[in-house]
């Protein structure tokens, strides 16, 4: 077996690990390795921003992974594709660059975990932005890797979702990652110059020359290596080639919501009966490895038009729209291909005694029906409708021994009657937006029509037809050594086993209000300052 060794390995390239590789390796007397499972980000479906639409319907880029049957689903499977690709999700994503809100991170800091309140975390989500949006003020930062700007060529239907927001009691808000989340605008997104901005692009692409930086890809790990208590480093399979890399200082877990925890449990880290059942010797019992799943679930509302002119579809003229388009994104960066799709965002509350917007609307410019991997003829749009605080909670665990098999993943969606009240609420309040005369002039017909006050009939609609918002968390929680279900600590340190952290979602101990790609990345550079301080 080949062997190599740094002072930092770094395991998993999406949004947590490319910024604390990057990050680290700032120190040029420091040599740091960062693993990713995936290939290169070099692929144009990654780079011109329109080309997300395509990898999920496809398969590449991503695990393809599929939830165990969901009772709440009415027995359905749900589809969770997470990126395996230089940059992870980020580098597939919708490129929305949401925070979430001020109380999420009061919450967390108040679960017992210091130094995570929004006043601590707010100047790292500062120090990793560069904002086109505002500049620099009280909530935004520039000169920092991660670009941030609005779309360059917006469809007209974003106006006219606005002004629907507007008429129903939901206005415009200035920055919805400012002072007030409350309102709709339009989205902020990650994006440079009409390309995508992804973690990768971000942090890794200006800075892969680094002598003390390396970065390997198609690179699977294996398990966790650990010795007298202490992670030495980890078995990895690249190209076939099974290889040992070694770490002098830390092995840092950013394998995401899925592969961090499969992960331990690989390596004999989890819940000691459930690690014994497929044969693998425990080496720290940890009970709340891959418990506490929970993610956000969207409602789509999807409605056809004739005004082909501002949206996506499947017709000559749009085929022959998207063909021009490529072209003009390849001579001018402009034009339709820099569409995120999900061009329009909004934060309302459905639940009355909520304490801040608990559903998040996102207007997407086409048809995505079953993450566009089914296709209708002629063009329309859709409303996605999110529940951002869900009580649902979940699992993630092994198959099986190999680390070849994908997870069992089980975020038992709608089994809180909470996430079923709150959402049905929230889709009536889409509804009312989506009928706005604001959009008589696009509208068509609805492709799985609703009836607005028959809430036995949205719940059967919102059975059949809800999933995954793609932001799966929590099943490395983060949280004081009381907590039973605690895996790392406040410094993400993983509880019984030295030099070993988790940098990714999977920490969060519960949920944020809005997209996961920016807190990630806020988790990772604060993750960087305690390592740096620890050593």
């Amino acid at each position: 077996m080949q062997t190599q060794e740094f002072d930092y390995v770094v395991v998993g390239g999406g949004a947590g690990g490319c910024v604390v590789a990057s990050r680290l390796s700032e120190d040029p007397k420091l040599s740091v390795c960062l693993l990713e499972a995936g290939g290169d980000d070099n692929s144009a479906l990654i780079q011109a921003p329109l080309g997300f639409a395509a990898t999920a319907a496809i398969g590449i880029h991503n695990w393809n992974y599929n939830t165990v049957p969901q009772q709440g689903l009415n027995g359905r499977c749900g589809f969770q594709p997470r990126g395996k690709v230089l940059g992870g999700s980020s580098s597939v994503n919708a490129m929305v660059y949401t925070r979430g809100n001020r109380l999420d991170y009061e919450h967390w800091a108040a679960l017992g975990n210091p130094g995570w309140s929004y006043d601590d975390v707010l100047p790292l989500f500062k120090r990793s932005e560069n904002s086109e949006c505002f500049g620099a003020n009280d909530y935004h930062g520039v000169g920092g890797p991660l670009n941030v700007t609005y779309l360059r060529n917006p469809s007209p239907i974003n106006r006219a979702f606005l002004a629907a927001c507007a008429a129903q009691g939901l206005p415009e808000t200035a920055d919805y990652n400012g002072p007030t989340q409350f309102g709709c605008a339009p989205a902020q997104v990650t994006q440079k110059d009409g390309e995508r901005c992804s973690a990768a692009k971000a942090y890794i692409t200006p800075n892969r020359t680094r002598p003390n930086l390396s970065v390997m890809t198609l690179a699977h790990t294996q398990r966790i290596l650990v010795q007298d208590g202490r992670a030495t480093g980890v078995e990895c399979l690249r190209a076939g080639q099974a290889t040992r890399i070694l770490a002098k200082r830390e092995v840092i877990l950013c394998a995401g919501a899925f592969g961090s925890p499969q992960l331990l449990m690989l390596s004999g880290i989890g819940p000691a009966a459930h690690l014994q059942q497929h044969g693998i010797t425990v080496i720290k019992d940890l009970p709340g490895v891959g418990q506490n799943l929970h993610d956000h679930i969207t409602a789509v509302l999807i409605y056809r038009t004739q005004r082909k002119e501002t949206t996506f579809g499947w017709s000559w003229s749009g085929l022959k729209a998207i063909v021009g388009g490529i072209f003009e994104w390849r001579s001018k960066r402009t034009g339709i291909i820099t569409s995120n799709v999900a061009e329009s965002q909004a934060f309302m509350v459905a639940d009355p005694q909520a304490p801040s917007p608990d559903i998040q609307l996102a207007l997407c410019t086409g048809i995505v029906d079953d993450h566009t991997r089914k296709n209708h003829l002629g063009h329309g749009y859709t409303l996605h409708v999110t529940l951002m605080r869900p009580k649902s909670r979940g699992s993630v665990t092994l198959q099986s021994a190999k680390a070849s098999d994908a997870p069992l993943i089980d975020p038992q969606f709608l089994s809180d009657p909470a996430d079923i009240s709150t959402l049905v609420k929230g889709t009536q309040l889409g509804y009312d937006i989506m009928q706005d005369r604001s959009l008589d002039s696009f509208r068509g017909e609805m492709l799985y029509p609703l009836e607005r006050n028959n809430p036995a009939q949205i719940e059967s609609f919102l059975r059949q037809r809800s999933d995954t918002e793609y932001h799966p968390c929590g099943t490395c929680k983060m949280g004081p050594a009381s907590d039973p279900m605690a895996v790392v600590d406040a410094s993400l340190r993983v509880y019984g086993i030295d030099q070993l952290r988790v940098v990714d979602a999977s920490i969060m101990p519960q949920l944020v209000s809005g997209n996961t790609n920016a807190p990630t990345i806020m988790i990772a550079e604060k993750a960087v300052d305690m390592i740096r301080a620890s050593h």
